[in-house]
């Protein structure tokens, strides 16, 4: 037998062996990694708001990524892969907090005609739940594509235009309805303590959108 031959075979069962280790480790890891989780809150911010809420939407999304070639059998290299869920919630309002005297009209006995500020809608993005998230593996056993919090934040800010344009194509419904919804509301309070009340409303602007406001963190994958 040559030395080729004899260094070839050795190869081999070197190359075999790094493998049964690689998955003995993984393994047993699984089992015996210890897993410490910590949380830190922080209040940011606390203010008071005079808004009537007209209308609220719920809208979710599933956005997925994937890194590495496509060209490549799964079973050499597969892809990394991250999918996952968002919710988002769209409240439209109007900010009673900057009403003027002026906006207040007598009309007559317990009538008063109220001028309104036009309808804004907020963005909120309230939930994200991991849907699946996968390394790439090479031979399916070592992990080396990582998804990591890049990954996570670009798939947020995606799935956050994906919704704003989904709310934007219904706008003019959606700020309808919530001027309806407010009439009726302010009309039955205004009832309450003896009086009527007709709403008008300043001049009209789409609801304004602004960024998305982050209810909750992107889970660490």
């Amino acid at each position: 037998m040559s030395d080729l031959t004899i260094l070839g075979i050795g190869l081999g069962v070197g190359a075999v062996g790094v493998l049964v280790l690689v998955w003995l480790v993984r393994r047993k890891g699984g089992q015996s990694i210890a897993e410490t989780v910590q949380h830190v809150s922080v209040v940011e911010r606390v203010r008071s708001v005079g808004k009537l809420v007209g209308l609220e939407v719920h809208a979710k999304e599933i956005a997925t990524s994937t890194r590495g070639w496509s060209w490549l059998p799964p079973i050499l290299l597969s892809q990394a892969k991250v999918a996952m869920i968002f919710h988002f919630e769209k409240q439209y309002a109007v900010d009673l907090g900057v009403l003027r005297d002026s906006d207040v009209e007598e009309l007559g006995v317990d009538r008063f005609r109220m001028t309104l500020p036009a309808v804004e809608g907020a963005l909120r993005l309230t939930n994200v739940t991991p849907y699946d998230i996968q390394a790439g593996r090479v031979l399916g056993l070592l992990d080396v594509i990582q998804m990591n919090a890049n990954t996570q934040k670009q798939l947020i800010e995606s799935a956050q235009q994906e919704a704003a344009r989904l709310f934007e194509h219904n706008a003019e419904r959606y700020e309808l309805e919530a001027r309806r919804s407010i009439e009726r509301h302010l009309a039955a309070l205004m009832k309450l303590v003896g009086l009527r009340v007709e709403v008008a409303w300043r001049e009209s602007s789409a609801p304004k959108t602004g960024r998305v406001e982050l209810d909750v963190a992107p889970a660490q994958g």
